[in-house]
């Protein structure tokens, strides 16, 4: 398939629902090879893909595309490099790592988060990106012509909110160490930008989603009033993943509706 990541090989990481099935389904579209990461191949339940009967890997076969599936739990490091080489064996190379897997924590003021819950959020963002920027890092060194990381962040990393200060904490180490990476290893051509997403319908946020109070706050109190959706986060991880964004390198690009401008109140 010829497009704008044609010839390119690509992981991204919980990729069987949500942000991460609608990515790989977007970079197979445009020519890349994709490997699935995730716990499970069938998407989670609850969520609004339009093709939930089939896996992310059917789905990209089905329009002609290239993809595999390799289970893996991001917590885990020797599945995270296993990850790593079932693509290179797969593929002969990588060239773009997506760490799009995590999971969110929310719903209580600070003093009411158990520890587990904090542990959580920071195991699966923290721990799960750190493994992947570091295997991914280690596969573009040893290619010895660049690479590019994109890590799925969260507006959640550029501002505090209320009632999700475990989430927010590990979303703010997320970006740091997106700009970490950025800074040490962009001399050797290996970009790494973050994305920032404000909510959008995915599995993770159906019951907000479904809550109609919760819906009318959100979509009434910012600028563009509508949640997100996954072509929106799609449309920009396939731009940072082509040689259009060449130049664009330890960024943290918010997709957000105008949510971190203000509260809407005109």
């Amino acid at each position: 398939m010829a497009g704008r990541l044609a010839g390119k090989v690509a992981i991204i990481t919980g990729a069987s629902s949500g942000f991460g099935r609608g990515c790989a389904v977007a970079f197979a579209r445009e020519g890349a090879k994709v490997v699935v990461g995730d716990l499970q191949e069938a998407p989670s339940s609850g969520g609004f893909e339009a093709d939930a009967g089939h896996t992310t890997v059917e789905e990209i076969r089905a329009a002609g595309g290239e993809a595999i599936f390799q289970p893996c739990d991001v917590t885990n490091r020797p599945e995270v490099d296993a990850l790593v080489k079932k693509a290179v064996e797969a593929y002969g190379r990588l060239d773009i790592m997506f760490n799009n897997a995590g999971i969110y924590r929310g719903g209580k003021l600070f003093h009411e988060f158990t520890e587990e819950e904090l542990e959580a959020c920071w195991t699966v963002n923290v721990k799960g990106t750190w493994h992947g920027c570091q295997e991914a890092v280690k596969q573009f060194m040893a290619q010895g012509d660049g690479g590019n990381v994109i890590n799925l962040v969260s507006t959640a990393g550029l501002q505090g909110h209320p009632r999700q200060s475990v989430y927010n904490i590990s979303k703010g180490a997320q970006a740091n160490l997106t700009r970490c990476l950025a800074i040490e290893y962009g001399h050797l051509g290996i970009r790494v930008n973050g994305i920032c997403p404000t909510y959008a319908k995915t599995a993770l946020t159906r019951a907000l989603f479904d809550d109609k109070d919760f819906d009318s706050f959100f979509t009434e109190s910012i600028p563009l009033r509508r949640w997100g959706e996954v072509e929106d986060i799609a449309n920009l991880a396939i731009f940072l993943a082509s040689d259009e964004s060449s130049y664009i390198h330890g960024d943290l690009i918010r997709v957000d509706g105008g949510e971190t401008l203000c509260r809407y109140s005109v």
